[in-house]
């Protein structure tokens, strides 16, 4: 899907976003967070003996709450994803908007345990899991978003530019996560 920036200006960019590819890599980032939630949980119950989001007679597992908890998260991933394709069609800077609102959505999830009437231990471990659901899926769709998603440049090249003359309008695509400064001079990509 290709969304032009101004169609009669030379030097205007557009975004394309390979969906396939992105909606994959959302997929994948999905059952990531899923695993996470439940390997965290695993380890809280089981290993460190804190039983959170149940009481501790309901084994390693936990109760329905831990399946809720599992599935939470792969609803928040797959939403969180749905944001960040927006903005990637719709902001100058989508990387920058996404990480404060990720950031700032993470920092909710970690302080929202400590306003529970749970004790201190499963507070902290809630808080701690939850923070690595945050951090994991912020970097897996930024990364995901960068693969998937091509700046294309209309227009005739950028002076000092070497290269064979191309007549009228090139068209330069290149991935979100490969900055201009990593070209050799006069390289045309």
């Amino acid at each position: 899907m290709t969304y032009p920036g101004s169609p009669n200006d030379p030097g205007s960019t557009r975004v394309r976003v390979d969906n396939g590819q992105f909606w994959a890599g959302a997929a994948a980032t999905a059952v990531v967070a899923a695993l996470i939630a439940l390997v965290g949980i695993l380890i809280c119950r089981w290993t460190l003996n804190i039983p959170i989001l149940a009481p501790a007679g309901d084994g390693a597992w936990g109760s329905a709450h831990s399946g809720e908890y599992v599935l939470g998260t792969v609803l928040v991933s797959l939403v969180a994803a749905a944001l960040l394709y927006l903005l990637v069609l719709a902001t100058p800077s989508p990387g920058t908007f996404f990480g404060w609102i990720m950031g700032l959505a993470t920092l909710a999830a970690v302080v929202y345990p400590f306003s529970t009437s749970a004790p201190l231990d499963q507070k902290a471990a809630t808080a701690i899991v939850d923070l690595v659901l945050g951090i994991a899926v912020t970097s897996l769709l930024v990364g995901v978003a960068a693969r998937a998603t091509r700046i294309a440049r209309n227009g005739p090249p950028p002076s000092g530019l070497s290269g064979p003359p191309r007549p009228g309008t090139y068209d330069q695509t290149e991935p979100l996560d490969t900055p201009p400064s990593s070209r050799a001079p006069g390289e045309w990509r």
